[in-house]
């Protein structure tokens, strides 16, 4: 008996095989993970955000954020202080440093897009947009 899977199935294979292709180039191509990167573009879009807000935006795990940003901290990119009301509270925002680096990051990434939408008209651009939207829609209260 053979396993044959439907069409639907192998659109989550090819999402699943092109998921673990992008990351890996992404980084090589941009020089940082693409979480990094969420994290720290949504961070030039603020000058201080709390850092449990910055977790549910870019939906990531509380250990993963506190480790991204202290390593982050570390070579300079962000600060991170704590709330004098409130200790439990930890505010972060970019240094100039940071602000410098994600500009270049940017460029790198409108390079790794534009590469992987080689060949693509903006009209498939817009479906393939509307698409994943609507995916990512569907799959919210799966």
């Amino acid at each position: 008996m053979t396993c044959s899977f439907s069409k639907q199935e192998q659109v989550l294979q090819q999402f699943k095989g092109l998921t673990n292709q992008i990351s890996p180039k992404f980084e090589r191509c941009t020089g940082i993970s693409a979480s990094r990167y969420e994290l720290l573009s949504q961070l030039y879009q603020t000058d201080e955000i709390n850092q449990s807000t910055l977790q549910k935006v870019v939906n990531i795990d509380g250990a993963a954020i506190t480790r991204h940003l202290k390593q982050l901290e570390a070579s300079g990119m962000v600060t991170r202080r704590r709330n004098p009301a409130d200790n439990r509270v930890i505010f972060v925002s970019l240094t100039e440093e940071g602000r410098k680096q994600i500009v270049e990051y940017r460029k790198e990434n409108m390079g790794f897009v534009k590469q992987m939408l080689h060949d693509f008209t903006p009209e498939e651009v817009d479906v393939l947009s509307d698409m994943l939207n609507r995916m990512q829609h569907n799959i919210v209260d799966y």
